[in-house]
C-alpha cells in the first residue's frame, strides 16, 4: 500500500497528457477542490467477498498449500492442461475440496487455469466433490466457452455409482445462464428442455430460463418460448413469478407498449399480482423516465391494499434523482420513514449516485453522512459513485485520495472499485501506477478480469508498447479470457508497423484458435483499413458506418449510448469496451456454436 502510494505521488506530475498537468506543490490544496468525503473508519478490514463465501461451512485449510499453488498458477511457463497437472503433482499436496474450492473463489476470472486444478485434484483418491464445488467446475468450464467439456462431465457423473447426486437443479441453473451471456439462445432452451425430461424441476428451470433471457436482452425469445408453452397446453396459465420476470425483461429493453400489454393480459387472466409486480411496474416506469406513471402505479398499489416496501419507493426515489428532481426525491425518503420501517441502503446509495451525477459532490457528502448518523454501513457501491464521478471528469488526483483513504480506513474495494480506477489511470496514461493497481489487485483476491485487462493492454498499446501488450494478450489467454477482436486488431497492426512479423504471426495463431467474431466499431475499422480518398472509398465508409451502427443497435438498448458512438476512434474504442463488459469479467459475448450435445 504504501509502495502504491509513494508510486502516485512520484508518477503523478510526469503525466504526458497535456490536459492534465497535476503539480506536487498543490497535491494539498487541489484536494480542497472537492468536499470532503465522508469515511467510516473500521475496526478491522472486512473479509473480501470471495473469501466470505464459504466461511460459514468450510473448515480451515492450509494457506501454505493455497499460496504454493496460487504461485504455480501464476507462473507464466506453466501451461494449462498437462503440464500444469504434472507441476501441480509435483508439489506433493493432497488437496482438499475446501483447498479447491477456495481456489476457484481467488481466480474466477481464470477458468482455463481452473479446469487444470480440478482435473489435478479429481485423479487423487481421497478427493470427493461437493456438489456446490462441482457447479463451480461447471461454471469455470462455461465461461471458457468449453460447453462440450461441461456437458461431458455432466454426463460423466450422471452414469457413475453416486455421482448423479452432484447434478443438480442448480447445475442447469449454471449452463442456462452461461449460454444466455454467450448469447447461444437455443442451446439455453435445449440445456432447459433436456433438464426438465430427466428431473422433476421444470417450474423453477422455466423460471431461471425465461429470467436468463430476458436480462442479456433475449426478451422476444423468451416472450415467444412462454407463447410455445401456452398454445401445447390451453389449461397452463403462467404463474405471477413468470409475468413479473418477463414484465422486467421488456422495461428493461425498453418496450413499454409491450410491457402495458402483458399487464394488460395479466389482469385479463386473473393472475394477482403481487408486491414484486408493483414494484417491476415502478421501477420500469422511472426507467422510462415516467416518474409520473409510477406515482399512479403507487396510488394504485395503495388501493389494492398491498403493502409499501423498499421495493416501490427505492425506483421513485431512484428516478425523481435521475430526472434531476433531487429535492423531491429527499421528500419521498422522507415520506418512507413514514409509511415503512425506512430508506435500505439501496435507498441511500441511489441518492449518492444521482447527487454525483448532477456534480454536486457536496450534497452526495451530505447523504454520505446522514446515512452513516442513522446507522447505515455505507458499501464499496456508496463510495463507487464517487470513484464514477472522479473518472468521468478526469479527477484522477482526488480518485487516488479516496482509494488511500478508504484503505487506510479499513475499507476493501470490489472488483467495479478497481474497474473505475483502473479505467481513471489508463485514460490518465498512468501506466506505472496501472500496473501497481493490478498487481494489488489481485494480492486482494480480485482476478483480473476481462475489462481490467483490455484497459490495460489498450493503454500499452497507445503508448506504443506493442511487445508488453502482447505479453499482456497471452497472459489473457493463457488465464482463459476471450480478448475482444478490436484489441487483436490494435497489437497486430501495432507490431506490424513496427517491423515484428514473426510475433503478429504468433498472435494470428492465438486469435484463431479462440472463438472470436471480427466485427469492428466504424471509426476503428476506417483507420486499419485506411484506404486512398476516392468516391468508392468514401462509399464503403458509409456503408461500414451503417452496418456498425446496426451491429450497435442489436446490443446497446440505451439511447444515450448511442449519442456518444459519434466519435473519435479512441471514444468507439471505450464504447466498445462497455458494451462488451458483462458485468463478471467474462469474455466478451460472442455466439459460438459449440459441438456440444445441445448443438
Amino acid at each position: 500500500m504504501n509502495s502504491l502510494f509513494t508510486s502516485f505521488r512520484r508518477i503523478l506530475p510526469l503525466n504526458p497528457n497535456s490536459h492534465h498537468h497535476f503539480l506536487l506543490h498543490k497535491f494539498s490544496s487541489s484536494r480542497r477542490s472537492s468536499p470532503p468525503i465522508p469515511i467510516q473508519r473500521l475496526q478491522q478490514p472486512p473479509a473480501s467477498p470471495d473469501s466470505t463465501r464459504h466461511q460459514l461451512t468450510v473448515p480451515d485449510f492450509s494457506q501454505t498449500d493455497l499460496a504454493t499453488i496460487s504461485n504455480l498458477l501464476e507462473n507464466q511457463n506453466v501451461i494449462p492442461g498437462s503440464s500444469l497437472e504434472s507441476a501441480l503433482n509435483e508439489t506433493g499436496i493432497e488437496p482438499s475440496y475446501q483447498l479447491v474450492q477456495a481456489l476457484f473463489d481467488r481466480l474466477s476470472s481464470s477458468p482455463m487455469l481452473l479446469h487444470s486444478v480440478f482435473k489435478w485434484a479429481d485423479t487423487k483418491p481421497t478427493f470427493t466433490l461437493s456438489p456446490s464445488l462441482f457447479n463451480s467446475v461447471i461454471n469455470a468450464m462455461c465461461k471458457a466457452r468449453d460447453f462440450e467439456s461441461a456437458w461431458s462431465l455432466i454426463f460423466d457423473r450422471v452414469r457413475s455409482d453416486g455421482g448423479s447426486e452432484l447434478v443438480t437443479a442448480d447445475t442447469f441453473t449454471v449452463l442456462i445462464r452461461r449460454y444466455a451471456r454467450a448469447g447461444m439462445v437455443q442451446q439455453a432452451i435445449k440445456a432447459f428442455e433436456y433438464a426438465t425430461s430427466y428431473y422433476d424441476i421444470e417450474l423453477k428451470l422455466l423460471e431461471v430460463l425465461l429470467d436468463a433471457l430476458c436480462k442479456e436482452g433475449h426478451v422476444t425469445e423468451a416472450s415467444m418460448y412462454m407463447e410455445r408453452r401456452r398454445r401445447m397446453d390451453s389449461n397452463w396459465i403462467p404463474s405471477v413469478r413468470i409475468f413479473n420476470i418477463l414484465l422486467n425483461g421488456w422495461f428493461r429493453a425498453r418496450k413499454l407498449k409491450q410491457a402495458e400489454n402483458l399487464w394488460g393480459e395479466m389482469k385479463e387472466m386473473n393472475v394477482k399480482p403481487s408486491v414484486v409486480t408493483y414494484g417491476t411496474l415502478i421501477e420500469g416506469y422511472c426507467r422510462m423516465r415516467r416518474v409520473e406513471v409510477a406515482m399512479e402505479v403507487l396510488e394504485e398499489m395503495k388501493m389494492a391494499e398491498m403493502e409499501m416496501s423498499f421495493m416501490v419507493f427505492n425506483p421513485i426515489i431512484n428516478g425523481l434523482g435521475e430526472a434531476g428532481r433531487l429535492q423531491e426525491a429527499l421528500g419521498m425518503m422522507e415520506r418512507f420513514f413514514v409509511c415503512v420501517s425506512g430508506p435500505t441502503i439501496v435507498t441511500y446509495n441511489s441518492l449518492v449516485k444521482n447527487f454525483c451525477k448532477a456534480g454536486d459532490l457536496l450534497g452526495a457528502s451530505k447523504i454520505l453522512k446522514m446515512m452513516m448518523n442513522r446507522g447505515v454501513d455505507p458499501t464499496p457501491t456508496t463510495y463507487n459513485h464517487f470513484f464514477k464521478y472522479f473518472s468521468k471528469h478526469n479527477k484522477t488526483e482526488e480518485g487516488m485520495n479516496l482509494y488511500f483513504k478508504l484503505i487506510e480506513a479499513g475499507h476493501s474495494p470490489d472488483r467495479f472499485t478497481y474497474h473505475l480506477i483502473m479505467k481513471m489511470l489508463c485514460e490518465d496514461g498512468k501506466l506505472s501506477l496501472a500496473m501497481q493497481v493490478d498487481k494489488e489487485m489481485k494480492n486482494r483476491g480480485i482476478d483480473p478480469d476481462l475489462l481490467t485487462t483490455t484497459m490495460l493492454i489498450h493503454l500499452l498499446c497507445r503508448l506504443d508498447m506493442f511487445e508488453e501488450a502482447f505479453e499482456e494478450f497471452e497472459k489473457a489467454v493463457r488465464r482463459g479470457i476471450i480478448p475482444q477482436y478490436i484489441t487483436f486488431k490494435m497489437i497486430d497492426n501495432g507490431l506490424r508497423t513496427k517491423g515484428l512479423t514473426e510475433m503478429a504471426k504468433r498472435l494470428g495463431g492465438v486469435m484463431s484458435s479462440l472463438p472470436h467474431s471480427e466485427k469492428l466499431p466504424n471509426a476503428y475499422r476506417e483507420v486499419v483499413d485506411a484506404q486512398p480518398p476516392g468516391r468508392g472509398d468514401r462509399r464503403k465508409s458509409i456503408l461500414h458506418r451503417a452496418e456498425a451502427m446496426s451491429d450497435v443497435l442489436k446490443v446497446c438498448r440505451n439511447p444515450r449510448k448511442l449519442v456518444k458512438m459519434r466519435g473519435s476512434p479512441r471514444m468507439t474504442v471505450r464504447e466498445d469496451e462497455k458494451l462488451a463488459d458483462d458485468g463478471d469479467g467474462d469474455a466478451v459475448r460472442v455466439p459460438h456454436e459449440s459441438s456440444s450435445p445441445l448443438s
